[in-house]
């Protein structure tokens, strides 16, 4: 499956967790646990809470980030639960990108009324 039928399962399955636990209103853990329960039950790979070494010059330098969600090792999912977006989502999970060398992740945040409003996508060497 390649990453935009990835992201296309995940929107669905975003979607669903929204759906029946409602949202805005929980934090954002619930969400993530939810969807990833979601995805486990549409039969993609999900690893969540991954750490991510920051390696610099061949050197591992500071504690490693912790990403929220990969599916299919392939697509970078970070969950949020907050009332406005902000620019700074779509930069952390692009820095998850480069990390990882990962060509699409994306920022679902599920504090917003619809899904949709909440949902960016981000593409690292890949059309948008």
């Amino acid at each position: 499956m390649e990453e935009n039928e990835i992201s296309k399962v995940i929107l669905d399955s975003a979607i669903a967790v929204h759906n029946e636990l409602g949202g805005p209103g929980l934090l954002e853990s619930y969400y993530e646990n939810a969807l990833k329960r979601e995805l486990l039950l549409r039969g993609l790979k999900v690893e969540t809470q991954k750490l991510v070494p920051v390696i610099y010059k061949g050197e591992v330098i500071g504690e490693p980030y912790r990403l929220d969600m990969i599916v299919e090792d392939k697509v970078v999912v970070e969950c949020k639960a907050t009332e406005k977006n902000n620019p700074i989502f779509a930069a952390q999970v692009n820095t998850y990108l480069h990390l990882l060398d990962c060509r699409l992740g994306i920022v679902i945040n599920f504090g917003q009324k619809r899904i949709l409003d909440g949902w960016e996508r981000v593409a690292n060497r890949m059309p948008q």
